[in-house]
């Protein structure tokens, strides 16, 4: 069974329909720009995927014998595992957050 990745022509043509996002991407008050939530949620899940991707680098390399900083290497994986941790436990407040307001009676 092969499986076929999706054409990027209907990808554009739902992505051209598609609502502007609720969020804000930032907030202006007093004259100071601050980040909005989603752009500091997006900024987190990327230094979480950096870090992954770091850390899995240089486990390629330990494994190819290119490297030989094994502490290092183990250091960056520790380092990765509890920052996603970290993340999944913000996913997890939020949707519990959400769940909460969904069950609020008006």
């Amino acid at each position: 069974m092969e499986i076929k990745g999706l054409n990027p022509d209907a990808l554009s043509v739902l992505l051209k329909d598609r609502p502007a996002p609720i969020l804000p991407s930032s907030i202006e008050s007093e004259g100071m720009t601050t980040p909005g939530f989603g752009n500091l949620l997006q900024q987190a899940i990327d230094k979480v995927n950096g870090l992954q991707k770091e850390s899995s680098s240089m486990m390629h390399k330990i494994e190819t014998g290119e490297s030989d900083d094994l502490l290092g290497t183990m250091i960056a994986m520790q380092k990765s595992s509890i920052s996603f941790q970290a993340l999944m436990q913000v996913r997890n407040k939020a949707v519990t957050a959400y769940e909460d307001i969904m069950r609020m009676q008006i």
